[in-house]
């Protein structure tokens, strides 16, 4: 089988491949290895990587133990990196910045625990922005991730360097993490599929502020069945996190194939009020009628989010403040600007106002959900932008409205984040000069595998996630 069919073949199909012993994790592992040499020194989505000669040791020993007791999981053999926000003992965590660079950590996350023990093969990390903050892979350590449909445009993050991984088949799938879109946006200009779960239903230990509810890990892949795959290995309830709750992890696995008709959707590209690029705008138009060929009822109705904004700023700088206040004083030199800023913000505020944010996240909250009783869906932009250069730190306005700070233009993302919704970008189109451009599906809170059959839907009556990059081969 060529390198290529091999690095482009679906998760499921790939994995069921080695179990069925029709590839062995080895020629698996060498496909590619093969094209991370060939493209990772242009696009720098894979960091901190094995040695090929370590990286096919473990695919030889997955070869072993598979040709003496079987599978040990359902990622058997699959090679895989790890999100440098996250730990995968014997690999540094280093967040993209220099104040972590030499930081090993001594064991797995919780899931990087789940993803190893399903049999993927750790091989090396994915690339972020410094500290994972903003929705551009770029920092000191390692540099700037380049977007694979046009490499002077920036690939997205904060799992900006899983996203552009997958579009060029360096991975078959990936791990990722999002607070204000770090799933969802590089999913977007990756031309791939990211999944922000409802909370908890992915454990996030170790954390610090699981009360604040706003980050969570999930689940990134070229398809949504594989990101389904990849879900049903990481949800689950786990006695560290406090969030956690459990869940039947094994309905992710089943057939995502459901009937739309006469379900009623909220049509709401700008969520009522948000500058939009035009050319999002007319990409994600063209879409409404795909949705109305599959039953829906589509009407043109924004959620009521009104207070979102400040909700997300309040409780995003209280987190950050308490994750960083003990060495902010003596390393904030070491910082980027926009890292500080978010910070200095969260220590001036009192304790009241974290929990006035709190409150009126609760309304919010309410209020979706009343809204959602009647809407099972709300679609809407991922990012208010396509793609943007890489030499930018941030888009400093969007369709002629200037943006205030530098996630200003990812509100359609972080709007959804406080509804704690479940949201997913999926491939929804390109602009006229080759930019992806994704949409976002939120549905009802803890029905993930609703927002999954209709992503599926859509991507099975669109199939734009099939248009790879050049650089891909």
């Amino acid at each position: 089988m060529a390198a290529n069919e091999i690095c482009f073949m679906d998760a499921v199909e790939l994995r069921d491949k080695i179990a069925g012993k029709e590839l062995s994790a080895r020629e698996v592992m060498s496909a590619f290895l093969g094209q991370i040499e060939k493209v990772n020194p242009a696009i720098n989505a894979i960091v901190s990587k094995l040695d090929d000669d370590a990286a096919l040791k473990l695919a030889d020993d997955a070869d072993d133990v598979l040709a003496r007791k079987g599978p040990v999981g359902p990622l058997h053999g699959l090679p895989h990196a790890v999100k440098d926000l996250a730990d995968a003992a014997g690999f540094p965590t280093t967040k993209g910045s220099p104040l972590h660079k030499d930081d090993y950590p001594a064991q797995d996350c919780a899931i990087v625990e789940r993803i190893r023990g399903a049999g993927s093969l750790i091989i090396g990390k994915t690339n972020v922005p410094e500290f994972g903050l903003g929705s551009h892979s770029f920092n000191p350590i390692f540099g700037a991730t380049k977007n694979p449909y046009d490499q002077t445009k920036s690939a997205g993050g904060s799992s900006g360097g899983a996203g552009a991984a997958l579009a060029t088949g360096m991975l078959p799938l990936a791990d990722g993490s999002d607070s204000g879109g770090s799933l969802r946006n590089p999913g977007n200009f990756n031309n791939v599929v990211g999944f922000r779960v409802s909370p908890g239903l992915v454990p996030a230990w170790p954390g610090s502020h699981p009360w604040i509810g706003i980050g969570v890990k999930g689940p990134m892949a070229r398809t949504v069945r594989d990101t389904a795959l990849l879900l049903s290995v990481m949800a689950g309830a786990d006695g560290r996190d406090q969030l956690a709750y459990p869940s039947d992890a094994s309905s992710f696995t089943q057939p995502l194939d459901r009937d739309f008709k006469g379900v009623r959707v909220a049509w709401s590209p700008d969520l009522g009020e948000l500058p939009l690029d035009p050319r999002v705008r007319s990409t994600l138009a063209k879409q409404r009628a795909t949705f109305e060929a599959l039953g829906c009822i589509v009407e043109d109705v924004a959620p009521p989010l009104w207070d979102a904004d400040e909700i997300f700023h309040d409780l995003r700088a209280g987190m950050l403040a308490a994750g960083n206040a003990e060495n902010f004083a003596r390393d904030r030199d070491q910082m980027k600007p926009e890292a500080v800023w978010n910070i200095e913000k969260g220590l001036a505020m009192s304790a009241a106002q974290l929990g006035q944010a709190m409150a009126r996240q609760e309304a919010l909250f309410q209020r979706m959900r009343e809204f959602m009783e009647t809407y099972e869906f709300v679609l809407c932009a991922v990012n208010q932008v396509p793609p943007f250069p890489a030499e930018w730190r941030y888009p400093e306005e969007v369709d002629g409205v200037p943006m205030e700070n530098y996630i200003a233009w990812m509100k359609t993302a972080y709007y959804i984040t406080v509804t704690r919704c479940p949201s997913i970008s999926v491939p929804a189109g390109f602009t006229d000069d080759g930019l992806p451009v994704g949409l976002q599906i939120a549905g009802r809170f803890r029905d993930d595998l609703s927002v999954l059959q209709m992503a599926h839907a859509f991507e099975q009556a669109t199939g734009f996630g099939k248009v790879r990059p050049a650089i891909a081969g």
